[in-house]
């Protein structure tokens, strides 16, 4: 069973700017609530750029590595495969697009598609995450926006 989804939310601030934000790596404990640190990280982010984050969800902790599959600051897109750096074959495609949405804000659109190649990934984990991410997703483009805002917010 694959998992796929998307989520469209707004958020106040100019295009670019959201699309800076998002990827530059450092950021990334900032707004997303299961990433606890940045473990590695590439020179230049750009197609190809490698980074290693530590997860933390469900009651323990693993390292994701991610590979960028396309990045293009002009259209404010990019997407990446992660996966476990465990060796585990199962993976998810994650992609976003940021689009302007009239008076400096924008719509930040995120869409996952995952790949559980083992049986228990497959039958049980899959499932759950799907559901997870169905909540997950709007909280961070939420915690996002709010980071953009800086800690008055």
């Amino acid at each position: 069973m694959r998992g796929t989804g998307s989520v469209t939310e707004g958020v106040p601030e100019p295009a670019d700017d959201v699309f800076a934000f998002l990827t530059d790596l450092d950021r990334l404990p900032k707004w997303n609530a299961i990433i606890a640190e940045v473990v590695e990280r590439p020179d230049v982010v750009q197609h190809d750029a490698e980074w290693v984050v530590e997860i933390k969800a469900m009651g323990t902790s693993w390292k994701s590595r991610s590979k960028m599959e396309e990045y293009d600051p002009q259209r404010r897109v990019f997407s990446y495969r992660s996966c476990t750096d465990d060796g585990n074959p199962s993976y998810a495609i994650w992609r976003w697009q940021i689009e302007p949405d009239g008076d400096g804000a924008s719509r930040v659109t995120v869409g996952w598609d995952l790949h559980p190649e083992t049986f228990w990934r497959r039958v049980l984990l899959s499932r759950i995450r799907g559901r997870q991410l169905r909540r997950e997703v709007p909280a961070s483009i939420g915690a996002l926006a709010r980071a953009m805002r800086g800690p008055a917010a």
